[in-house]
């Protein structure tokens, strides 16, 4: 992976409002905020198929990415993306500045590795994801581009909850620091595979339709 999709190219921009924004979409540019530290937001202008094409990588929604503000390097999480209803289309960006030695609070996604080796799954069994993110805290330097959760010895029925995820050093997730049983969430079960109809019952319904 090029480390330019986290290298942004980002203008100023002093035309605002829906008409304004509208002129850049239409001229294949995409309107943007950039907030957060001691500095006033700044309203921006970037490079629409730089940012459609960073925006398949996974890792651009998790990584600090850099932006080349005229001239000036800053460096931002992307919190927010707007789309287009139905065209392929990026319509609006929100940027959070980074500040080093100040925490970040953000979402990266999960990552379930070796379900294909794990017996239980060998066995029939279905791996149930019940949230494909989770909710960190860290310092910039310490972020991850993603969470592993290692499904190799899953049992049957077993569930694998926050408490149970290993986080790299540095990260706290979010949930877990509220110190409330309710907030160790469900990340996966393995569940035995639904049992198809018996021979005999599915007999029975066809008799009592053919009735």
């Amino acid at each position: 992976m090029s480390d330019a999709i986290f290298n942004l190219d980002a203008e100023v921009r002093t035309d605002l409002g829906k008409g304004a924004s509208r002129r850049l979409r239409h001229a294949d540019k995409v309107p943007a905020i950039l907030y957060g530290g001691e500095e006033a937001p700044v309203s921006l202008t970037l490079d629409h198929n730089k940012v459609i094409n960073a925006a398949d990588f996974e890792a651009f929604y998790s990584h600090v990415l850099k932006l080349n503000i005229d001239g000036k390097q800053v460096e931002a999480l992307l919190k927010d993306v707007q789309r287009h209803p139905f065209k392929p289309k990026i319509t609006h960006l929100d940027f959070q500045r980074v500040i080093a030695g100040q925490d970040v609070h953000t979402s990266v996604p999960i990552h379930f590795i070796n379900e294909e080796q794990c017996q239980a799954v060998k066995d029939g069994g279905i791996a149930e994801h019940h949230v494909n993110e989770v909710e960190i805290t860290c310092l910039p330097k310490d972020l991850p581009e993603f969470i592993e959760v290692d499904m190799a010895n899953v049992e049957m029925d077993q569930t694998l909850h926050l408490s149970d995820l290993t986080l790299p050093a540095g990260v706290s997730s979010v949930e877990l620091a509220k110190e409330d049983e309710a907030h160790n969430l469900a990340v996966v079960t393995i569940k035995p595979a639904p049992k198809a109809p018996a021979a005999d019952e599915a007999e029975g319904e066809e008799d009592a339709t053919e009735e």
